[in-house]
């Protein structure tokens, strides 16, 4: 089947998405769980810090993984417009929008890891600040990545809730109960986002195994 507005196949389209998720996931796990927490000590700013300086060309690599995790999802976001605009094409259109906003919010976010570096460049205008102080604003920087991406978060959620409503709907994406676990993934991000806003001491990421489901979800269907 040709979508006619896009001038490519929904197979095309969910190809594209199914790639771009997967690419995406691979790189995310190498900037995040490799570099990232592997270079934060929690609770230690000058721990932290040193780490960082000693392993820079990794800290470096690890920004630069995660612009191309964004522009991945400019274009997945477009390929699951194309791909689900049959089915709806408003909802279609507001759930990639979705996805465009947190998609900027990330963008936003990476400006805080650019920080970090500014603060252990060694540049001479930082002589005024103390050791210590630069070791704060490090980890302060940090945790500002951590916070303005989760804002995001809430974007995401909304986008997989629409995801779910639109794949559930659709009579060429089997399964069906995949679009039910894609919409009980995108509440899971709501959740863990909003419980960690009005209660501090939430500690209960549901996402990490909701969310699970929605990130691969057109491997998982047998639609590719």
């Amino acid at each position: 089947m040709t979508n006619p507005a896009a001038g490519i196949s929904l197979r095309e389209a969910a190809i594209i998405a199914g790639f771009g998720l997967l690419i995406m996931t691979i790189v995310y796990l190498f900037a995040d769980y490799f570099v990232l927490r592997s270079l934060i000590v929690p609770g230690d700013a000058a721990a932290t810090a040193n780490n960082i300086m000693a392993n820079e060309e990794r800290f470096r690599m690890a920004v630069c993984s995660i612009i191309i995790v964004i522009i991945l999802d400019l274009l997945v976001a477009w390929a699951l417009y194309v791909l689900l605009m049959p089915v709806n094409q408003s909802l279609s259109l507001l759930m990639a929008w979705f996805r465009l906003v947190y998609a900027m919010i990330f963008a936003f976010s990476l400006i805080f890891l650019v920080m970090v570096l500014l603060l252990l460049s060694g540049a001479d205008y930082l002589t005024v600040f103390e050791t210590d102080q630069l070791h704060a604003q490090v980890m302060f920087s940090l945790n500002m990545f951590r916070e303005s991406w989760a804002i995001g978060l809430v974007f995401f959620g909304l986008h997989l809730v629409l995801l779910g409503y639109l794949v559930f709907k659709s009579d060429y994406i089997p399964p069906g109960i995949l679009g039910i676990l894609l919409i009980v993934a995108g509440l899971s991000y709501l959740v863990d986002t909003v419980g960690t806003v009005l209660f501090p001491d939430f500690n209960l990421p549901i996402s990490r195994i909701a969310g699970g489901w929605g990130g691969n979800w057109c491997f998982c269907s047998g639609f590719c």
